[in-house]
């Protein structure tokens, strides 16, 4: 004998028809419930996960600017040397990570390596710069040795910098400068200069024992990508690091090597036996998990935004799961079993936090914009902050998570539902 609350495969079709009849009850009775005025639980439920998503992608955002270097790792070598176990500090803390030492003298015994082309250390400093009719600007310096051949480092083309460094002078810092300075559009904005215009250092980087440095600039490029705002410039290596008081030690924050990749890494390898060698690509997540600071901050807005999602949706889904229970028990009624029911439950709180993590995508993109801006206007340089594809799937996947996490309320509450107790009211 076949119990009441049982589907029979039967008379009911097949399992695959069954699920797309309870997904569609689902789509339609949350429909009907925004298009109602009961729907301001509904919104709030969407809205409490699209802030918790966007708080979310801020943070990891932030934390991948962190680990991958923002613009300043814009180039085209082929291998970075960098200061092992170094973790990249952004320019909001003002704090210095972790430098390379000699590194004109060890740049020039790579250059003569087989199958390599160039080598350069890269020196990044955020420089306050003054135009002939500006204010004092907070700009990047990247600090570079050029050739003959145009290279991009920092997202900026070295082509209209004179080749070598003159000012280094085999380590004694007196050769002549070349003063030339090549601008992004958005430094030039930022000091209101032109191709020829006159920046003069000021600041603390200004010594009151000599003339303020000056540069000339060269170039003002205009960047390819519409969403990097950082306001960066280079400069030959040797006059930033007399600027910024790197002489001494000709300290570096990384080396940039072209040329064959074997050869290059051999190379690397040779002359910074204890410095971590890589080959340069893209914006890579993984990086995040490379760098301490990055890692702890992206892992802790994890957790966060879990418990805070799920404790929210349970709460919402479990109010409003009581409120509906003539509804379950009238879909008791005419036949739908318990377990037909849960699942009417289980997929309209998912699609829910479903469509609150897609909302929260999108703000959490603007955020990131907007908190690059707001840095930059502020107390950095430049954009502190990235954004990246991976990010779409990864806030679908919390947010999923967090339904998860969430369900097992409101199904406890509709569970305890009945047909005789509801019609007893």
């Amino acid at each position: 004998m076949v119990r009441d609350d049982a589907f029979d495969a039967d008379s009911t079709g097949s399992r695959r028809t069954r699920w797309h009849g309870l997904i569609g009850i689902s789509i339609v009775r949350l429909w009907k419930r925004l298009a109602q005025t009961r729907s301001r639980r509904l919104v709030a439920t969407v809205g409490a996960v699209a802030l918790t998503i966007a708080l979310l992608v801020v943070v990891t955002g932030v934390a991948l600017g962190l680990a991958d270097g923002g613009a300043v790792t814009d180039d085209d070598a082929d291998i970075r040397i960098t200061p092992e176990e170094s973790a990249t500090l952004s320019a909001v803390d003002g704090v210095e990570g972790p430098r390379l030492g000699a590194t004109n003298e060890r740049a020039e015994t790579i250059r003569e390596q087989d199958g390599v082309e160039h080598a350069s250390p890269v020196l990044v400093e955020p420089v306050q710069l003054e135009s002939a009719d500006g204010e004092p600007q907070t700009v990047l310096l990247v600090g570079v040795v050029p050739d003959e051949e145009p290279r991009t480092i920092g997202g900026l083309s070295t082509e209209t910098l004179e080749s070598g460094d003159p000012h280094y002078a085999n380590g004694s810092y007196d050769g002549p400068r070349e003063d030339a300075i090549v601008l992004s559009e958005a430094a030039g904005e930022r000091l209101e200069a032109d191709t020829d215009s006159n920046l003069t250092v000021t600041g603390p980087h200004r010594s009151d024992e000599r003339p303020a440095p000056s540069f000339t600039a060269t170039t003002v490029e205009t960047s390819g990508d519409d969403e990097d705002s950082t306001p960066i410039a280079l400069v030959h290596l040797s006059e930033l690091q007399t600027i910024a008081g790197a002489d001494d030690g000709q300290l570096a924050d990384h080396t940039l090597v072209w040329g064959e990749s074997d050869a290059a890494t051999a190379a690397a390898d040779e002359t910074y036996p204890d410095a971590a060698v890589e080959t340069v690509g893209g914006t890579d997540p993984s990086s995040l998990f490379g760098d301490g600071l990055a890692f702890a901050t992206s892992l802790l807005a994890l957790v966060v935004g879990v418990a805070i999602c799920a404790s929210f949706v349970a709460t919402t889904a479990g109010m409003t799961v009581n409120e509906d229970r003539r509804t379950l028990a009238v879909l008791e009624s005419v036949g739908y079993p318990t377990h037909s029911r849960l699942v009417i439950i289980a997929v309209s709180t998912l699609i829910t936090t479903l469509c609150g993590a897609l909302l929260g995508i999108v703000l959490g993109v603007g955020g990131i914009h907007a908190v690059n801006m707001a840095a930059s206007a502020t107390v950095a340089p430049g954009a502190v902050a990235q954004v990246h594809p991976v990010f779409v799937p990864y806030a679908i996947v919390v947010a999923l998570i967090s339904g998860l996490v969430a369900v097992p309320y409101p199904l406890a509450v509709a569970a305890r539902t009945s047909v005789l107790e509801e019609v007893g009211r």
